[in-house]
């Protein structure tokens, strides 16, 4: 059913250990709980609360992101994206995704409907099933130097070659539920 893996190809570039990421609201591989879906689909635009493992040493901050590569763009769609989260936060709540919700110091991108918070799923009708992809990197450097106005996109190109371990938990939104 599913081809392309974006977090397998890094992986394949450069291999780098795993974080443990879960989410008490949905079980890895599993059906998003209806409130990160799209308000516009019934939803709340609520990303899901987060947690993950210790991460290695070295580690100062983390960035955080969801996308779904099954979107018919040719290129996925930006759902979240945040980083320069501190060094000690082991978990986010579930929210909007804004600064707002997020511990001080961090940053939020513009999605792709270019608003700085958590967008939820809204796969549209006779394009299957979509994955959504959250994920959690362990950084090497305090702040990646970025201010937030760049894409999610130059986020992932930027932590690529900091991250020490990244964590990937996988939730599934089908167009027939919405």
């Amino acid at each position: 059913m599913f081809s392309y893996d974006p977090y397998a190809e890094l992986d394949a570039l450069r291999p780098v250990p795993p974080l443990m990421l879960t989410s008490p609201d949905f079980e890895g591989g599993g059906l998003l709980p209806r409130f990160a879906w799209s308000a516009a689909r019934g939803g709340e635009d609520r990303a899901p609360a987060l947690e993950w493992s210790t991460p290695p040493a070295g580690t100062r901050s983390f960035a955080i992101s969801c996308f779904d590569p099954d979107a018919p763009t040719g290129s996925g769609y930006w759902h979240w994206a945040a980083f320069d989260l501190p060094v000690d936060v082991r978990a986010l709540p579930s929210g909007d995704g804004t600064t707002a919700m997020l511990p001080a110091g961090a940053k939020v991108m513009p999605n792709e409907v270019r608003s700085q918070r958590f967008v939820g799923a809204a796969p549209p009708a006779g394009t299957g099933v979509h994955r959504y992809f959250f994920v959690v990197d362990a950084l090497d450097v305090e702040t990646l130097g970025l201010d937030g106005t760049e894409t999610p996109a130059i986020l992932g190109f930027n932590r690529h070659f900091h991250t020490l371990a990244r964590g990937v938990l996988m939730g599934l939104a089908d167009p027939a539920d919405g």
